[in-house]
């Protein structure tokens, strides 16, 4: 796979314009994210979904706490049957700092990731569930036909990740440097070694935030929003593994919790863009994501793309040439 992420802080004219374009320049699956705070990432794929052809569409990722996990199999379902068996569905724990503000902690994560998996497959199954655990369902069920499709989690810590291998058809793990990828990787042969034989192959997607321009300081300075979100929800550990500032790390976190967005991003040290983004020249990104591949086995070019999306987009397309990356 040879993803992209889209955010809907922007237009979704303008987002399912970029979708086309990406199409257009080889990658083969396109991902919206989700905020409360943006658009609605389904709306938008329906659009996208409408305006392209060819590529594989879904969320990257959405969340079960804000929306039942029974309503958002059928959201999917639907994207699924828009697109003409075109839709794969991102599922994780969401962004901490972001749930905080409407009341969700995040309680029992891989549990609800978890179970939300299981129930979706049995739903598209056509069956009618009834579940008593990190949520409930009695007796529900969709009430038109649906397909099995391909289900990633969205991951960082080293439970979710095994979980993901074990349990998933992929994962979508948040990591940007190939020392995090590394980890990550033997955390999926962990998994992979307790997987069951008929679940079929493992997709091991590196979800990076990349920022991408002709100015390298350019690109990195658009990186700082995301790095942002990043930084203030990564676990301790990830945060030990870069030698980084956990005591900066919780005062962004908490600036993101209380919406003053640009204190966080201005908080984002340069130590930071190098441990969270793949950021700078087409040289410097290309070099990056040949090592990120060493390990991973898909990769899924993440927001903010860079300063410009269109010429960022353009600037990928070719990077992946360059690699001889096969989506």
């Amino acid at each position: 796979m040879l993803g992209i992420e889209l955010t809907p802080e922007h237009p979704t004219s303008e987002l399912s314009t970029l979708a086309a374009q990406a199409e257009g320049e080889g990658f083969d699956t396109v991902f919206v994210s989700h905020h409360y705070n943006n658009r609605d990432e389904f709306v938008v794929l329906a659009d996208i979904a409408r305006e392209t052809e060819s590529v594989a569409l879904g969320p990257g990722i959405t969340n079960p706490y804000e929306s039942h996990p029974v309503t958002l199999a059928s959201r999917i379902a639907t994207i699924d049957e828009l697109s003409d068996g075109r839709a794969v569905y991102g599922i994780g724990p969401g962004d901490r700092s972001t749930l905080a503000n409407l009341g969700y902690s995040q309680d029992d994560a891989l549990r609800r990731v978890l179970e939300t998996m299981q129930v979706t497959r049995r739903l598209h199954d056509g069956e009618r569930v009834t579940h008593d655990g990190t949520f409930e369902a009695e007796d529900a069920g969709l009430n038109y036909e649906t397909e099995q499709l391909p289900i990633y989690v969205g991951a960082q810590g080293p439970h979710m990740t095994r979980m993901s291998a074990k349990y998933a058809d992929g994962i979508l793990y948040n990591g940007s440097h190939p020392k995090d990828v590394a980890w990550a990787g033997e955390r999926v042969s962990e998994g992979l070694a307790e997987r069951d034989e008929d679940r079929g192959e493992f997709d091991f997607a590196a979800y990076a935030s990349v920022s991408l321009a002709d100015d390298e300081e350019a690109a990195r300075e658009a990186a700082r929003p995301p790095v942002a979100f990043i930084a203030g929800g990564a676990p301790p550990p990830v945060l030990e593994r870069h030698g980084l500032d956990q005591e900066l790390a919780g005062e962004i976190s908490d600036a993101i919790a209380s919406g003053s967005f640009s204190e966080a991003f201005g908080l984002v040290s340069e130590e930071m863009i190098d441990a969270f983004a793949v950021a700078g020249t087409p040289a410097t990104v290309s070099e990056r994501i040949e090592a990120i591949l060493e390990n991973a086995d898909s990769l899924v070019m993440g927001s903010p793309l860079g300063p410009d999306l269109a010429e960022a987009i353009s600037l990928m397309g070719a990077v992946a040439d360059d690699l001889g990356f096969q989506g």
